[in-house]
This record gives structure tokens, sequence and C-alpha cells, in this order.
């Protein structure tokens, strides 16, 4: 495996959005690989799970999910897949171990998580510490999976429009770098019954800064014309489950996780875990999973 730093040139507006982008999620995912490792399962996977119930395991939830993201795009006859905004991996490792996936390629704006990739080093697998707006694939890739990371791509200070426009720029990236048959399999966070600004100031600004979240209308708006939405499901219910199960593991590892990030940071996290179970519980936010792939490029009676 190798990580690889950004150095291509790129637009000074560019340029400052992925810089204010990788400082907002340093900012939260830099905390410590050791605090995250108390509360999250072993694979380290910081997102929505998939429960098959109440009484699942959030280790077998957590493999649901990635197998479920593997199998829409494309299940076992992919050969190259990319990760957008992968983590500490648990993406990589399920589609080089689990299944057998020989072209892996990983991007991460955290530091940590890179240097925790570097060290695991899955076979087949490159991760670079760079923007998606940054990156160029030496080839087309079987299917993209993104599941996290759509949230950062806006800022709060972007009009609707601009929103739109940021997502529509990835929506064109991705239908570029995929195979004509490809898919995209997105995961992300959105508002719902509630306004970005009806939203927690909290969470915006301790938690996520330099982020914003999209509507439904939004992606809709930017996928339209550039990739053909195949599926779309709001699996709310998942991400409260989820943060309740985040937030049992840190009360219960509470007096370890002071002693690594002080009792602050630790107060913050689970006002944090709370506060987004119970959003979701209420469906002020959602939990949408996304299927995308390219329009056909020919037509029955077209003659191309």
């Amino acid at each position: 495996m190798t990580t690889v730093s950004a150095s291509t040139t790129v637009s000074a507006s560019t340029a400052v959005s992925a810089s204010t982008a990788a400082a907002a999620i340093r900012h939260h995912y830099d905390v410590g690989n050791a605090f995250y490792r108390l509360w999250l399962d072993p694979s380290l996977t910081y997102s929505c799970a998939l429960p098959a119930g109440p009484d699942d395991t959030l280790e077998a939830a957590q493999e649901r999910k990635i197998d479920y993201h593997v199998d829409a795009v494309g299940g076992a006859r992919v050969r190259s897949v990319l990760d957008v905004g992968c983590g500490w991996g648990a993406v990589l490792r399920r589609l080089a171990h689990g299944h057998g996936v020989s072209r892996i390629v990983g991007l991460t704006l955290s530091d940590a998580q890179a240097a925790h990739l570097d060290a695991e080093r899955p076979p087949g697998v490159e991760v670079h510490t760079l923007d998606w707006r940054d990156y160029t694939p030496a080839e087309p890739f079987d299917g993209i999976i993104s599941i996290g990371a759509f949230e950062h791509f806006a800022r709060p200070e972007d009009t609707p429009a601009e929103k739109i426009d940021r997502y529509r720029e990835f929506f064109a990236r991705a239908r570029d770098w995929l195979r004509p048959d490809g898919a995209l399999s997105l995961q992300t966070i959105a508002y719902a019954n509630m306004s970005r600004e009806q939203a927690s100031a909290f969470i915006q600004q301790e938690i996520f800064p330099a982020a914003d979240l999209p509507t439904l209308a939004e992606i809709a708006a930017a996928a339209e014309g550039v990739l053909e939405t195949r599926l779309v499901r709001n699996d709310r219910l998942d991400y409260a489950w989820t943060c309740e199960q985040w937030a049992r593991r840190l009360r219960e590892h509470r007096a370890e996780a002071t002693e690594l990030v002080g009792p602050d940071v630790v107060a913050r996290y689970e006002r944090y875990l709370r506060q987004s179970a119970l959003g979701f519980r209420m469906g002020k936010i959602c939990l949408y999973r996304l299927v995308f792939r390219p329009y056909p490029r020919t037509y029955f009676g077209s003659g191309t």
C-alpha cells in the first residue's frame, strides 16, 4: 500500500475549499485513534450500521452495511473500487479480504486515518491523503463507494445553488471515473424535518465545523442529467440505533477515554451522540443510502 500526499495544482478557490475541508476533517477525526477504538467496533467503522434487529451486534451490523455497499456496486464481479472518504479502512479491508477485489483506492483527509492504514498495509490497497477534487484516477473503476463523506462537501455559508454545484461536480467526476456499467453507492446524513437554520449550533460549530448536510432535493437536483438515480432508501432509525450503541460503549469506557483526551472532549462526544440519536429518532435528520449509475451511452433506435 502507498500513502500519497496532494501535489496537484488546483485553482485558488478549490485550494481554499479543500484546505477548509481538510482542517474540518482533522478537527474531528484526528482526536486520536485510541479514543475511537474505545467505542467504535473493532473495524473502526464510523458511519451508520445496518442492523438486522435491535439485538444485533455492532460488529455484525457494520460488516453487513459494508457488504450492502459492495453488493450495490456489483458484488462479486467488481475488480476495482474507489472509496471516497475511506476512514480507517473498514471498506478497503473488506474489499481486499472478503471480496478479493484487486484494485482498491481510498481517499481520506485525515492524517491519523492515513497513518493507521499505512501501518496495516492491506493487500492491493492505495490510500491517498487527498481531496476528491484533486484526484485523477489512472483508469476507470467498476464501482465507487462513499460513506459519510458527502456531508463534508458543502459549507455552512454556501447558498442552496452553490451546494448543488458542489454536489454536481462530485457526481460528474464519479460518472467520469466509472466504467459504463459501473455504479456509485452513496451513504449520507441529510436534513429531513428540519432546516439548516434549525440545526444544532453545538454540532455545527464544535463537532463538524465547516460542513453542511444536504437535502434530498439538492441531491436529486445535482444528479439530474449526470447520473441515473437507481435506488433511494431512508434508514434513519438504523443511525439512531448506531449512535445509541456508540454512546453506550463510550459511557462504559468513560474513565479510559477521559485519560486519553480529557473530560471536556468526552463530554462533548457524549452530548453529540445523544443529540444525534434523538435527531434521527424524531426525523429531524435522516440517513440516505443511494445508488447511481451512468446513463446508458446507447439507446434503442438511435443507431449509436
